[in-house]
């Protein structure tokens, strides 16, 4: 299984409009990208590393497929109106990182 990450930046002059990412924007992608996404996750950044400080990033949203040509094969025919609604929600930068998710079971 691989996660694709995006990573929405905060940096001073950014927006980024929670309600519209979780309301519009990503119900479309799950109905774009169908059943290529096995699991989803958004966290929405609330702090830093020491509460009073604000968090690197606006949101992280995880996306938990089978593999990358899983994901390619579901976003690419989708990918102009995926990126093309970015506007609609932010202007803040984006990184993407692709992982290969490991299980790990906690001792106890």
């Amino acid at each position: 299984m691989i996660k694709v990450s995006i990573l929405y930046l905060k940096k001073a002059g950014t927006h980024f409009d929670e309600n519209y990412y979780l309301n519009t924007h990503m119900p479309m992608t799950v109905k774009l990208l169908g059943p290529a996404i096995k699991a989803l996750s958004v966290e929405i950044g609330i702090s830093g590393a020491m509460p009073d400080q604000p968090p690197p990033y606006w949101a992280i949203v995880g996306f938990t497929c089978e593999s990358i040509q899983a994901f390619t094969d579901a976003f690419q025919p989708h990918a102009s109106v995926l990126q093309g609604d970015i506007p609609n929600y932010t202007d803040a930068e984006m990184q993407v990182q692709i992982s290969q998710l490991r299980d790990i079971e906690p001792s106890r």
